[in-house]
């Protein structure tokens, strides 16, 4: 499915998920297999000199970060820790997607294959006339979708997967994230549940762990798969 493309976008059913960790391991995971890999988020808030989940997934990935890329990496940096559209008023600007489409192509240009990271949900803002899923649509990269394993999954990620198909965007797959206390006779309908309605490949789940370096491990058989599908 996506032996075409050279890029894939990783979003989620809410904030706090854990897109950030699927990236950072993703991203580790095909460095490993000596694939030059690159990562990028288009927007971030919460710092314009150091954006939070560029350097999270960096330090999982052990990849030194480079300055000089940073604009490419990150294009737009808010202060504000909000939605694209507000922290951007906020600071005076107004997020433009030629601008993003822009460092996509370069960074795509010199990497054998790039992670974008998604801001958020898919319905997110970067503008007030502008959903990130909108944007998504216009450059068609394939989609994964994070989403938690326990309680109010099931509407979150099915609507996700609604919004993604609506644009005729391609889904890779669904990787679950655990939380610390989940109950897990609901977690597995959970999971079985999205894969019958959803129509969609479970690519995984990954464990709930306090050291993000420690889930390499559960990581592995997910990469797996994302590999084939690129490969």
């Amino acid at each position: 499915m996506m032996a075409e493309n050279r890029s894939i976008f990783i979003t989620a059913t809410d904030t706090d998920v854990g897109k950030t960790l699927v990236s950072g391991l993703l991203l580790q995971f095909l460095t490993s297999k000596s694939i030059n890999c690159g990562y990028q988020k288009w927007a971030s808030s919460g710092s314009a000199e150091a954006p939070a989940d560029l350097d999270s997934c960096l330090q999982i990935a052990k990849i030194s970060p480079d300055p000089e890329l940073l604009d490419l990496q990150v294009p737009y940096r808010f202060d504000f820790p909000g939605s694209p559209h507000l922290a951007a008023e906020l600071a005076g600007e107004e997020i433009d997607p030629e601008r993003i489409i822009g460092a996509y192509r370069e960074m795509c240009d010199r990497y054998e294959f790039l992670i974008v990271e998604g801001v958020g949900g898919l319905l997110v803002p970067l503008r007030r006339d502008l959903l990130l899923a909108d944007l998504l649509a216009r450059l068609q990269i394939p989609a994964l979708i994070v989403a938690r394993s326990g309680l109010g999954t099931l509407n979150h990620t099915l609507l996700t997967i609604e919004a993604l198909r609506s644009r005729q965007i391609a889904i890779a797959g669904v990787v679950f994230t655990d939380g610390e206390n989940d109950n897990e006779i609901l977690a597995e309908d959970n999971i079985r549940t999205i894969a019958e309605i959803g129509q969609v490949e479970i690519l995984g789940r990954l464990p709930f762990c306090r050291d993000r370096h420690g889930l390499s491990g559960s990581f592995t058989p997910i990469g797996e798969k994302i590999l084939k599908q690129i490969s």
